[in-house]
């Protein structure tokens, strides 16, 4: 993983004292609330319902047992004692004072972590693949090309007051494990006919208020044009995003009311004015970051094998959570592992601080020391030997941390919704939890399949609603929750977004359609090995309207 050199360590302990000079001028009174506001922002701080929100970015979801320890000791010492695991790889917490929260960013830079750009008009941060380095599809690691956007976007003068904020997200498998078409940008690595590494380019992808999924304007951008091309689209949305509706202000609107084809001769044009110029990548710079990526020198464990058959045998739920819990490797005596951290009955992403220490301790353990956050709010031990799978499982299991069910429908995408958040307008982990204790049972989620929950409590769609095969949006309606239903969203390679199937339900009626969607599905999918999404799109949406409304469907 990259570490901060001298300038990095330098950069990050100044902004930590600015900020710590900006709050105490708050505390006093000397700043006022609206003066102090951007200050605070800029830093990651956020104020909830109830309290400040500290959002802190796990860059491109990579780090290490000793930052993971980090983030354990401050949720202990200046939370409650857990922190929430996010759809954009950040972790947050939810209780910090705001007199502790520049001590907060100081222990965090000792870590060479910090909560710069995780909130403003500006450069978010860069999401990758969880699986980068690992992926037996992989083409190419894309964590060395989000470090490089992340060191270009940093404070970058002309880009740090956006019309809007501005997401980024980078593949590098033939599977989309990172969402990138519903990102501001997507970048998807691939090789040329001559084996030469590159881009394809996607524009205006986002949820929210108006989901839309991303156009491709570039089907191959060799890698050295990386930050030309980036600045070029980025300068087209900082001159043409609108700046007068917040609601119309990000890249997809002016995608959409500009037209493809327009923007991308916008964008091409601009780029030809910066080919050649200090942004052109050396390949000596692009080699550089790489190597703080190299993979870690894995031995060959070929008893791993057997010893795994044999543990499978004689444990059922051990063999139940490899199954579901454990991917391919490239390597093949390794395995790459999702942490769950979706409990049943529990508040999806949420860790407790002896959780992350004991994350910690199996990750320097048998996972050489690398933790991924995926954006579906689990973590993931990506280098794991076979043979190390038995004793990683049991100490999971001690903490909690061993539910046999990623990618399954008790593996639900939630926001904080109404329980935390200022902006939401309806709870989602009530019905999260709820909707996880009713499909708890492990043989009939295993009968279900794959089949992805995505919770929002509100429209800005932090719980990735419009792509969740089902998606829940929590709206408020004559004083009380309610919660609309789509269906058929997708944030893979082929990506879709989900449609309304009709009116919404109560809170206490939200479960019971979730299980007559499911039935519908299983009374008329193709056999076992047909999908939710994939029997959706095959069936379309009447069979479950009728399950759920009957023969007549009013209008969301």
């Amino acid at each position: 993983m990259y570490r901060y050199d001298e300038f990095d360590h330098a950069f990050v302990s100044s902004r930590v004292e600015q900020f710590r000079d900006q709050v105490a001028r708050r505390l006093s009174g000397e700043l006022a609330e609206d003066a102090f506001k951007p200050l605070r922002l800029m830093n990651g701080v956020y104020l909830q319902l109830h309290a400040y929100m500290l959002r802190v970015a796990i860059p491109y979801g990579t780090l290490n047992g000793r930052q993971m320890r980090m983030l354990a000791h401050i949720a202990r010492k200046y939370d409650r004692g857990y922190g929430h695991f996010t759809t954009r790889q950040n972790i947050q917490y939810n209780w910090p004072r705001l007199s502790d929260t520049p001590a907060i960013l100081s222990e965090l830079a000792s870590v060479e972590m910090h909560a710069l750009q995780t909130s403003g008009n500006c450069i978010r941060n860069v999401t990758a693949d969880h699986f980068a380095g690992a992926a037996a599809d992989e083409v190419a690691d894309p964590r060395p090309y989000a470090e490089i956007l992340r060191q270009w976007s940093s404070v970058h003068p002309e880009f740090s007051f956006l019309p809007r904020k501005f997401k980024i997200a980078v593949t590098g498998a033939e599977r989309d494990r990172a969402a990138i078409q519903v990102h501001d940008i997507g970048l998807h690595l691939k090789k040329d006919a001559d084996g030469r590494i590159g881009f394809a380019v996607y524009v205006g992808g986002g949820q929210g208020r108006t989901p839309l999924v991303a156009k491709k304007i570039r089907d191959f951008l060799p890698e050295e044009d990386l930050l030309t091309y980036t600045t070029a689209i980025m300068r087209v949305y900082n001159l043409h995003g609108r700046r007068d509706n917040k609601y119309k202000a990000r890249i997809k609107i002016l995608v959409h009311e500009t037209g493809v084809e327009e923007l991308t001769r916008q964008v091409e044009e601009e780029f030809s004015h910066l080919q050649g110029t200090e942004l052109t990548l050396p390949a000596a710079d692009i080699e550089a970051i790489t190597r703080y990526f190299a993979p870690p020198d894995l031995p060959q464990r070929p008893e791993g094998w057997a010893g795994l058959a044999g543990w499978k045998k004689q444990d059922e739920n051990f063999a139940r959570w490899v199954d579901q819990n454990v991917q391919p490797h490239k390597h093949p005596d390794y395995g790459m592992v999702t942490v769950s951290l979706k409990p049943i009955g529990g508040i999806p992403g949420d860790a407790s601080d002896s959780q992350m220490d004991a994350i910690a301790e199996i990750a320097e353990e048998y996972a050489f020391d690398e933790i991924r956050i995926s954006h579906e709010q689990n973590v993931i031990l990506p280098h794991v030997a076979l043979a190390d799978l038995e004793p990683v499982y049991r100490a999971l299991v001690a903490q909690g941390l061993a539910t046999a069910n990623a990618g399954l429908i008790t593996d639900i995408i939630a926001c904080p919704g109404l329980d935390y958040c200022a902006l939401a307008n309806a709870r989602s982990i009530p019905v999260a939890q709820e909707i996880s204790t009713r499909f708890g049972d492990p043989d009939r989620q295993a009968e279900i399949g794959e089949l992805k929950i995505k919770i929002s409590g509100c429209i800005n769609a932090c719980g990735h609603h419009h792509v969740g095969h089902i998606g829940l949006l929590g709206v408020e309606k004559k004083g009380a929750e309610l919660y609309q239903i789509t269906l058929g969203g997708s944030g893979d390679e082929h990506t879709s977004i989900g449609e309304i199937i009709g009116r919404g339900f109560e809170p206490e009626r939200v479960t019971d359609a979730v299980e007559k969607i499911v039935d519908t599905y299983l009374g008329l999918r193709l056999g076992k090995e047909e999908t939710f999404l994939a029997a959706y799109r095959r069936v379309g949406p009447q069979p479950f309207k009728d399950a759920l409304y009957g023969s007549t469907v009013e209008a969301a």
